[in-house]
């Protein structure tokens, strides 16, 4: 994923949220995006979100595909693929179509994986929040 993009020239990312930047609220992108600073409330793109080591969501999010080295507190949707380097964290539960985990990794939280995906849409938070009461 963000490899492949690499490769191929400078990535195309729309928004970058800094290490000194904090966000709060409902948060939502249609472009690749990358996370240095923190986020709470929810946090939504339709396509690529890279979150950096030292940052901190605490929020739900979703996303097409996710690269995590930071920490993320909230459950997450993410329609493709996500990769969780040595230094992420995540306490929630995730639901993802394929999960890759670097050992050193942590998960507290349920992990659903489908191989159909899963849709990282807006109309699909009213399911997210209802598998959030279950």
């Amino acid at each position: 994923m963000f490899k492949e993009q690499n490769q191929k020239g400078v990535e195309e990312i729309e928004t970058i949220i800094g290490p000194s930047v904090n966000v709060e609220g409902d948060f939502s992108s249609k472009g690749n995006m990358t996370v240095q600073g923190s986020v709470s409330g929810t946090l939504k793109t339709e396509r690529d979100l890279k979150i950096g080591v030292d940052a901190k969501i605490t929020a739900d999010v979703w996303a097409a595909n996710a690269f995590v080295a930071g920490e993320i507190r909230g459950n997450v949707r993410i329609g493709e693929r996500m990769e969780l380097t040595e230094t992420a964290k995540i306490f929630g539960d995730i639901e993802v179509k394929t999960l890759i985990m670097a050992p050193g990794a942590i998960l507290n939280g349920r992990c659903t994986m489908s191989h159909e995906g899963v849709s990282s849409r807006e109309g699909d938070e009213d399911n997210l929040k209802k598998d959030i009461k279950k």
